[in-house]
């Protein structure tokens, strides 16, 4: 599809929202298509997506021009990443249920690069790091490691998890740490130096005890750990110290009491401040009104929004990328970020300049509940 078969919708926010404005929408295909995830360059010149269709599609953040598509895997498309290092900053990455890790040049759309499994294997993760080139994919039960310049596989643990292993994420700031999560609820640690095998460099495991969606870095030296579950509950982890900070069994209660909006159906993702220890969790309902929600790990508490993006979607919400991690920030042309999901929809969201940098996007009154018209018995989908 070209981008005049681009259907781009311009509309206005018909809400009350003072701060607050869906500046305009995309409809990225004319079927069923979902959006799984969007992510962009470090300098946010252009913006990729994936989507159901087995498709890459590119498009400008800034004026939402569709830019082309990245066409060749053969089946559901796990995670997209493009690159942050001088060398390969131009190419994204994407690695899929089909067994593959494909490097894509998104300047032409063309397949530059490939690494397989194995057959009957599926990647649903990926993580470039260490100090060797390595490239790390999660798989049915295993990790697998490669070296990245001549794709030849260097390590398969296959000892540490017993089901998927839904992410695997090289530490910040480290040359060897290697973390991974999996259905089976536990997160293993790695050192990657060496000739990397699970008896000599499995160094810990972290039991969460429920199947393990998302992790994420953050915090002073990323020390700490987000932890998002598949039964839509948050931990909080010090992972240098190989401990549970805090537990969050009631997630999706406690965000839910934090706006007026209707209860909160599942968890997106978490959003933190690179400056500091703030850490945001993003959480929708099934009509696709999406929250940020203050996480206080020390206290164990979840307050009440602190920003609230609706009026876009009318279906599950799969991707947020927001300009900055935190609230408070947007690009300079007003822009705060994108939003994806099973709508095959993408909603650019506006700040407004006019109002103080700091509050740009946050509508405070969004968060004040009402003391008579609550409602005392809430639907429980599950």
């Amino acid at each position: 599809m070209d981008a005049s078969a681009m259907e781009v919708e311009q509309q206005q926010h018909s809400s009350t929202f003072k701060r607050f404005a869906l500046k305009n929408s995309i409809q990225t295909n004319f079927g069923d298509d979902y959006i799984f995830q969007i992510t962009t360059k470090e300098d946010w010149s252009t913006m990729a997506v994936s989507l159901s269709s087995n498709l890459v599609k590119l498009y400008s953040p800034e004026t939402g021009q569709y830019l082309g598509e990245c066409k060749g895997h053969n089946s559901t498309i796990n995670e997209i990443a493009f690159g942050d290092s001088f060398s390969d900053c131009l190419l994204l990455y994407s690695c899929s249920s089909d067994g593959t890790i494909r490097a894509w040049d998104s300047r032409t759309f063309q397949q530059v690069s490939l690494v397989n499994a194995g057959p009957s294997q599926e990647v649903f993760s990926f993580s470039f790091g260490g100090a060797n080139n390595l490239l790390a994919g999660g798989c049915k039960a295993q990790v697998l490691l490669w070296d990245w310049r001549n794709k030849k596989q260097v390590a398969c643990l296959e000892d540490s998890h017993t089901e998927d292993v839904t992410q695997v994420r090289f530490a910040p700031g480290t040359q060897n740490k290697l973390l991974s999560a999996s259905v089976d609820g536990l997160m293993c640690i790695f050192d990657t130096t060496g000739d990397i095998n699970d008896d000599d460099h499995l160094e810990s495991v972290l039991n969460v005890g429920t199947s393990i969606g998302k992790i994420g870095f953050f915090g002073h030296n990323n020390q700490k750990l987000w932890c998002l579950s598949h039964i839509e509950t948050l931990s909080i982890w010090d992972w240098k110290e190989e401990n549970a900070i805090a537990d969050f069994p009631e997630t999706r209660s406690m965000a839910s009491n934090g706006w007026t909006r209707d209860q909160i159906d599942y968890f997106i993702d978490c959003h933190s401040s690179s400056e500091d220890d703030r850490l945001w969790l993003i959480g929708a309902t099934n009509a696709g009104t999406i929250g940020y929600f203050p996480v206080n790990y020390m206290d164990r508490t979840i307050g009440s929004a602190e920003a609230i993006l609706e009026g876009g979607h009318v279906n599950v919400v799969r991707s947020v990328l927001p300009k900055s991690g935190f609230p408070g920030r947007s690009l300079s042309s007003g822009i705060f970020g994108w939003s994806g999901g099973e709508d095959g929809r993408l909603c650019c969201w506006l700040s407004d300049e006019t109002c103080d940098v700091n509050r740009a996007w946050i509508s405070s009154t969004l968060a004040i509940k009402p003391t008579k018209t609550r409602k005392k018995i809430r639907h429980q989908p599950y």
